[in-house]
């Protein structure tokens, strides 16, 4: 499974980087209009909650597992103090909603946020 990795500053002004990469990345593997803008808001929420903990001059370390129909898609930040998952947040309900698995791992001051993502196979309802 081909890889692609990036390294963004932790800053909010960086997702709109992630965001078009995400949806070039999708688009590639012949993702519909629909599944690209989930996946990219789907990785947007990731990196806000990652956001949210995120030390001084942290970077957000992104890395796309490329399938043939999936795109699986981690977010690592280092944090101010220890990582901690709000689940009951808005920005969790978008993210698990839009995914197909979700999971968060919060170790120490690290936080993790990984997704997978699918396209819709040709003809299939929506």
């Amino acid at each position: 499974m081909p890889q692609v990795e990036m390294r963004l500053p932790a800053e909010g002004a960086y997702v709109s980087v992630l965001r078009t990469t995400t949806a070039a990345l999708a688009a590639r593997l012949d993702f519909t209009l629909e599944d690209i803008e989930d996946l990219r808001m789907a990785v947007s929420e990731a990196a806000a909650l990652c956001l949210e903990c995120a030390a001084e001059n942290a970077e957000l370390e992104v890395v796309f597992d490329l399938g043939e129909d999936t795109v699986g898609v981690t977010v690592t930040t280092t944090c101010d103090t220890e990582a901690v998952i709000d689940r009951a947040s808005f920005a969790w309900q978008v993210l698990t909603t839009l995914a197909r698995g979700v999971t968060a791992t919060p170790d120490g001051d690290r936080l993790r946020i990984s997704l997978v993502a699918g396209a819709t196979p040709p003809g299939a309802a929506r």
